[in-house]
C-alpha cells in the first residue's frame, strides 16, 4: 500500500490519508468543497467544482485521474441541491462511473458536498 499525499487538495481533517494505492487501484478519501487554503465556496455549485479538482488533484498525485473513477460515494447535506450537484458533476465525470449518493446530516467543516472516489491507475 502506498500513502498519497498532495498540497494541491486540502489537508486530511483526521487520522487518515487523501488515498491509498494498493495494486492498481486508488481509494480516494472523501474531498469537501473548500481549497487547498481551507476556503469554502459559496454555493453548493461552487462546492461541487472544488471537490472535484480537489479529487482530481488527488488522483494525479495517486497516478490516475478522473478518467479512471470507476465509484464514487457523494454525499449532500440538502438532498434539494440534487439537481445542482447533478449538473456539475456530469461536466466532470462523462464516463459516468457508478456512484452513490446520498443526504449527510452534516459534513465536516460545514461542507455543502463531498466526493470520495475508487479509481484505476495507469
Amino acid at each position: 500500500m502506498i500513502k498519497v499525499e498532495t498540497d494541491k487538495a486540502p489537508a486530511a481533517v483526521g487520522p487518515y490519508s487523501q488515498a491509498i494505492v494498493t495494486g492498481n487501484l486508488v481509494f480516494a478519501s472523501g474531498q469537501l468543497g473548500i481549497d487547498p487554503s481551507g476556503k469554502a465556496g459559496a454555493d453548493v455549485k461552487a462546492q461541487t467544482a472544488q471537490a472535484i479538482e480537489n479529487l482530481r488533484a488527488v488522483l494525479t498525485a495517486a497516478g490516475s485521474d478522473l478518467s479512471r473513477v470507476v465509484k464514487t460515494t457523494c454525499f449532500l447535506a440538502n438532498i434539494a441541491d440534487f439537481a445542482v450537484f447533478n449538473e456539475v458533476y456530469g461536466r466532470y465525470f462523462t464516463g459516468k462511473p457508478a456512484r452513490s449518493l446520498i443526504e449527510a446530516a452534516a459534513l465536516p467543516k460545514g461542507s455543502l458536498v463531498e466526493i470520495e472516489a475508487i479509481a484505476e491507475t495507469f
